[in-house]
C-alpha cells in the first residue's frame, strides 16, 4: 500500500511538472498598439458663394397693349385675327355705339344754327356801319353767334368722339397675340376685346419672396430654360412694391434670344436667392454637428494634434459652406471626416504616413543589404 502511494504521488507530480513548465517557459504577449488616425488638413478657401433658386416665369411682349371698348355697343365688323401683323392706325373692328348717329344730328342742327347766327351778325354789321342800330343791340348778335360757335364745336367734338369709340385702331405697330371677338357680339368697357404685343423683343416675368429680391439687380445674367433648351436673361426691372394680394415683388427679365417661344408659355428658370463673397470657406463634410452647434477640427502642426473648434456657419451649398468665425484663413482644418477624432487627438496627415512608410521600406532594403554584405 505504502509503495502504491509513492507510485501515485510520483505521477500526480508529474502531470503538475507538465502543465507549469509550458506557462513559465511561454513568452509575453502584448496588446497591439491602436493605429494613430490618419486625416487630411488644409488651409480655407477664401471667395465667394451663391445659391440658386429654381422658381416658374411667363413670357410676355416686352410692349404689349390691351384694347378694351370706351363704349358699348355691338360689334359690326371685325378686320383681323390672333397671329396678325398690324400697323399703327389700322382698324380692327368697328362698333355700333348707338351714339354715332345722334352725335352726328346734334353737330348737323349745331353748325346750322351758327351759320344763321354768322348770317345775321352779317347783316346787322352793315346797318351798325350806317348807324341803324345801337352798340348794344349789335353787341347782342355778337354773342349770340359766339354762343352758336361754341356750341357747334362741343357738338363737333362729341361727334368725333363717338367716331373714336366706334372704330378701333391699332395704337402701336405689332402682332395680335389674342382677338376676343366676332360680328354681333354686344361688348362693354369691362370686355377686354384683343391684345397686341409690340415689335421688340420678349421678356419673362416672374415673382419673389423679399429675401431673394435684395441679391437681383437690373443687368443681372440669369438662366432660363423651356422644353430642354437653355435662354440667356437679363434682369430688366426689379418691383420695389409687393404686390398685395401675395406680398410678393415682381421681376422682369430681358430674353436676349426668346425664338419662337410664345407669349403666356412657362418657363423655368434659376435666380440668386443667397450669396457671399470673400467668405471662409471649408468643405461641408468637414463640419461637425453636436446638439444643434457646429464644429470644426484644426490641426495643430507643432504638437501634431487636432482641436476641436466651434464655428459660426453662414451660407451653404452641397460642397462648401461659409465660416462667420471660429476658424481664419490660416488654420489647418481637417477635411477628412473620421470618428476617432476628439479635443487634443494625436493624428497623422496623409502626406507624412507615406513619407514614413517610404523611410521604413528604405530602412529595411538598407538592412537586408548589410547582411548580405555581411
Amino acid at each position: 500500500m505504502k509503495k502504491k502511494g509513492i507510485i501515485i504521488g510520483a505521477v500526480v507530480a508529474v502531470v503538475l511538472v507538465a502543465a507549469v513548465i509550458p506557462r513559465l517557459t511561454k513568452k509575453e504577449e502584448f496588446g497591439q498598439a491602436a493605429m494613430t488616425p490618419v486625416v487630411s488638413a488644409e488651409k480655407p478657401e477664401v471667395g465667394d458663394l451663391a445659391l440658386t433658386t429654381d422658381l416658374i416665369g411667363t413670357v410676355e411682349p416686352s410692349d404689349v397693349v390691351y384694347i378694351y371698348p370706351k363704349a358699348s355697343g355691338d360689334v359690326t365688323s371685325v378686320n383681323v385675327k390672333a397671329g396678325d401683323t398690324v400697323v399703327q392706325g389700322q382698324v380692327l373692328c368697328t362698333i355700333d355705339t348707338k351714339q354715332v348717329d345722334t352725335a352726328k344730328n346734334s353737330m348737323d342742327s349745331a353748325r346750322l344754327t351758327m351759320e344763321q347766327a354768322k348770317a345775321d351778325l352779317d347783316r346787322m354789321s352793315l346797318l351798325y356801319a350806317s348807324g341803324g342800330i345801337s352798340p348794344q343791340s349789335y353787341e347782342q348778335y355778337q354773342n349770340t353767334y359766339e354762343m352758336a360757335e361754341i356750341s357747334y364745336r362741343s357738338a363737333k367734338q362729341n361727334y368725333e368722339t363717338q367716331v373714336e369709340y366706334s372704330t378701333i385702331t391699332a395704337p402701336i405697330s405689332g402682332r395680335i397675340e389674342l382677338c376676343d371677338m366676332e360680328v354681333f357680339d354686344t361688348v362693354s368697357q369691362s370686355n377686354l376685346i384683343c391684345v397686341l404685343s409690340g415689335e421688340g423683343g420678349k421678356i419673362v416675368s416672374f415673382s419673389v419672396t423679399e429675401r431673394i429680391r435684395q441679391y437681383l439687380n437690373a443687368g443681372d445674367v440669369m438662366s432660363v430654360e423651356k422644353d430642354g433648351k437653355e435662354y440667356e436673361g437679363v434682369i430688366q426691372e426689379v418691383s420695389s412694391m409687393a404686390d398685395t394680394s401675395t406680398g410678393l415683388f415682381k421681376v422682369k427679365a430681358n430674353l436676349t434670344d426668346e425664338g419662337n417661344l410664345p407669349t403666356g408659355s412657362s418657363l423655368k428658370l434659376s435666380v440668386i436667392s443667397e450669396k457671399t463673397e470673400n467668405a471662409v470657406l471649408v468643405p461641408v463634410d468637414a463640419v461637425y454637428f453636436e446638439g444643434g452647434d457646429a464644429f470644426l477640427y484644426t490641426y495643430d502642426q507643432a504638437q501634431g494634434v487636432v482641436h476641436k473648434i466651434q464655428i459660426e456657419e453662414g451660407v451653404y451649398d452641397s460642397e462648401k459652406l461659409e465660416v462667420l468665425s471660429g476658424v481664419t484663413a490660416d488654420d489647418m482644418v481637417v477635411s477628412t471626416w473620421s470618428s476617432e477624432l476628439y479635443e487634443g487627438a494625436e493624428v497623422r496627415l496623409a502626406g507624412q504616413e507615406e513619407a514614413s512608410e517610404g523611410e521604413a521600406e528604405v530602412s529595411e532594403d538598407g538592412g537586408q543589404q548589410q547582411e548580405g554584405e555581411v
